[in-house]
């Protein structure tokens, strides 16, 4: 929904936001045939919800983003769980280029873009990874289902129809999830020399109210996110359109372009 996701929001997105199934690692892992010698890249990283996983398989992770606020929630949470092997950049995807200069040429097993494409230009970022990859390795965009309010479920229409009266706009942003966009994108590394796979990992979630509204919040920019007394009244409006369901069935599935250097 906006961009800003500093403060009060990197909290909502560390605590709500949706991870990542094991299965979506091990699909990278058997990909690019990565391993306890390698090193990745995760570019928009937020607060780790891929970046701390893959760090599990490989020898680093450096996960970059450009809200610092994000880095430290990603960090406090590598620190809960033990995780010693990632470091943590801030930088945008337009400081790509820099960081190659610094670990040179075919030097990463991967770069990782997990539901954060839609922020960057694509294009420039696949060109400027390409040279970075080693032999083997790649370049996955990972989008981690549709949005709460873009489902094709009865709740999530009405969630939809309280989020775009409370905003006073339409809400239409697939947020790089669609087939269009992941045309584009796979389109994109394929002219940047990669050699393109599209793969689908689909689950089924239960979450609560509270869930569907954290999950909200953390779509909002810092300008955009209610006060607390806002959003107990933004909260009544959700629960009332729901009513009587409390708990919501997701059918989410994970898009995966996996860009290989061959």
């Amino acid at each position: 929904m906006g961009r800003g996701f500093g403060g009060e929001v990197a909290e909502f997105y560390g605590r709500y936001r949706r991870g990542y199934p094991s299965a979506v690692v091990d699909a990278l892992v058997e990909a690019f045939g990565l391993g306890r010698d390698d090193v990745v890249l995760d570019l928009g990283c937020g607060t780790g919800q891929l970046t701390l996983p893959v760090a599990e398989r490989v020898r680093t992770v450096v996960g970059m983003d450009p809200e610092p606020d994000m880095l430290a929630r990603g960090r406090q949470a590598g620190r809960e769980q033990g995780r010693a092997n990632v470091c943590w950049l801030l930088g945008a995807d337009t400081d790509l280029p820099a960081f190659g200069a610094l670990v040179g040429e075919r030097t990463l097993g991967a770069v990782t873009i997990g539901q954060a494409l839609h922020w960057m230009d694509h294009g420039a970022v696949f060109g400027a990874a390409a040279p970075l990859v080693r032999r083997g390795g790649g370049v996955a965009v990972i989008a981690n289902g549709a949005p709460l309010w873009l489902q094709e479920t009865a709740w999530s229409r009405a969630l939809r129809e309280v989020l775009e009266r409370w905003l006073a706009r339409s809400l239409t942003h697939t947020c790089g999830t669609d087939t269009a966009s992941q045309q584009r994108y796979a389109a994109a590394l394929s002219a940047a020399g990669f050699t393109v796979r599209e793969m689908a990992i689909e689950y089924t979630d239960r979450i609560d109210l509270d869930q569907l509204l954290g999950g909200v919040y953390s779509a909002f920019s810092v300008e955009q996110l209610p006060t607390p007394d806002q959003r107990q009244l933004l909260a009544d409006q959700v629960r009332q359109a729901l009513h009587p369901h409390d708990r919501f069935t997701e059918q989410v599935r994970v898009r995966l372009l996996l860009g290989t250097v061959s």
